[in-house]
């Protein structure tokens, strides 16, 4: 975008029953600090200007379904993490509070669901 300027933040938005506790996660699995927290809201961010994740209050929240369901809610996007180890990954992960899925695509993917059902893989490339 053209209008942007050094210094100016970039991230996603990703809605859950308890933002805080969310966030908690996600600091914890990215090593990066909760740069904001307000009720229904909280920002954790690898710098200042970002990438940063806002994990926002969403009433009724349903997690999506993985592998995809005909008629339920799919995963409308989800988050990859390059990893060295991905068994050691997987333990830190789940650790954490995050729960491995019943069904793994490949070989060097491990596809984990975070404590607000939302999945994001763990991948291992040589």
């Amino acid at each position: 975008m053209r209008s942007r300027r050094a210094g100016m933040w970039w991230g996603t938005a990703i809605e859950a029953p308890d933002p805080a506790a969310l966030a908690r996660f996600y600091s914890e699995l990215l090593d990066w600090p909760i740069g904001h927290e307000e009720p229904g809201t909280a920002i954790v961010a690898a710098a200042p200007e970002g990438p940063y994740f806002v994990f926002q209050q969403a009433d009724g929240f349903h997690p999506p379904t993985w592998p995809p369901v005909e008629g339920e809610q799919r995963p409308m996007l989800h988050l990859d993490f390059q990893v060295g180890d991905l068994d050691e990954a997987v333990a830190e992960a789940v650790a954490l509070g995050a729960v491995p899925a019943e069904h793994q695509p490949r070989e060097n993917v491990r596809v984990l669901f975070d404590p607000a059902g939302h999945p994001f893989c763990l991948c291992c490339d040589d």
